[in-house]
């Protein structure tokens, strides 16, 4: 089978790698291998921005049908990552700062930043203030599942303060406890 690129059934084009056998095992050369992981971390972001997603977990490697499984496996050569495979590759993604382990006392899960949160930051911002929300407080809730759909839709809540961290550094933002959890007030950039 040639090398070529792909269209999966959700519309993402996958690289002509993917096509490649020994792009699903790991390979005993470290030059090789080193080049094989950026190619994977390039590609789990890319999807991940794609669909939407922001946890990555080791048993999406064994899982059949799952959010994941038109990367982690290709049918067309009969291949698939191993769940070690894919931990090492978790691992690597963690020590280049591209994800995070969540919860943090763990190996298995982590959170992706296919945007950073410093740019996640940026978007939260700046939804705030185009949706007229400057001086209001809003539940971590109402960012994350608005009326409307928005950029920060579906943001997981440890990324969500995250980005409020940084605002809150800032002074962008304040982080509010309020009766039902966290909230957050938001500011006018200054100059």
């Amino acid at each position: 089978m040639a090398l070529t690129t792909h269209t999966t059934s959700s519309g993402f084009l996958l690289p002509s790698i993917h096509a490649a056998p020994p792009f699903f095992t790991e390979q005993p050369n470290p030059n090789t291998q080193a080049h094989l992981t950026e190619q994977w971390i390039n590609l789990i972001l890319t999807y991940a921005r794609h669909g939407q997603l922001f946890t990555l977990r080791v048993e999406n490697a064994e899982v059949p049908g799952g959010d994941w499984d038109e990367i982690l496996r290709n049918e067309r050569i009969n291949r698939r990552i191993t769940p070690s495979y894919l931990s090492s590759l978790i691992a690597a993604m963690v020590a280049k700062n591209v994800a995070a382990y969540e919860p943090s006392k763990q190996t298995r899960t982590v959170l992706l930043y296919w945007r950073l949160p410093e740019a996640w930051a940026d978007v939260l911002h700046s939804w705030a203030t185009a949706t007229g929300q400057l001086n209001t407080i809003l539940t971590f809730y109402e960012i994350s599942d608005p009326p409307i759909p928005s950029p920060l839709s579906g943001i997981p809540v440890p990324l969500l303060r995250r980005a409020i961290t940084i605002l809150t550094r800032s002074n962008r933002a304040q982080m509010i406890s309020v009766a039902d959890g966290e909230g957050v007030r938001f500011f006018a950039a200054t100059k």
